[in-house]
């Protein structure tokens, strides 16, 4: 492991792995550990949620080696930004759930929130030429 890559990336990489790492332990222990409803899963929660959120706003202002034009601007964002409205919309979804009893849909949008936002899109950053895979397998 080679941590220079993540430390030569700008500050909006470094603050993105700074919440997305905690987000993904919390999220897989919130999801396959911890007593469901219990005031520690629901502290918790928030904690995961809010994490979520730093991590796609901070996501945002991570440029893309893509970019297009818009109104004379130009825009870095690539396909992987498109989980950044994904993982908003979870975030609104599970406490929209949450303050209407929907246990079944909260359920369902934590792992969704989870496997779409984390695994799927960590995954990504595992492709050769990103950060992340100069920082593990360079």
């Amino acid at each position: 492991m080679n941590l220079r890559p993540l430390l030569d990336a700008p500050i909006a990489v470094q603050l993105h792995v700074a919440t997305v790492v905690p987000a993904f332990f919390l999220g897989a222990w919130l999801l396959l550990l911890s007593h469901k409803g219990s005031a520690p899963h629901r502290l918790l929660g928030k904690v995961y949620l809010t994490l979520m959120f730093a991590t796609a706003v901070v996501a945002f202002f991570i440029p893309s080696f893509m970019s297009f034009s818009i109104g004379g601007g130009t825009v870095r964002l690539g396909l992987i930004h498109l989980f950044i409205p994904l993982t908003i919309f979870s975030v609104w979804r599970t406490r929209k759930a949450l303050r209407a009893g929907d246990i079944a849909a909260h359920r369902a949008s934590m792992m969704g929130l989870y496997f779409g936002g984390l695994v799927i899109a960590g995954l990504l950053t595992f492709i050769p030429g990103r950060i992340m895979f100069r920082v593990f397998f360079r």
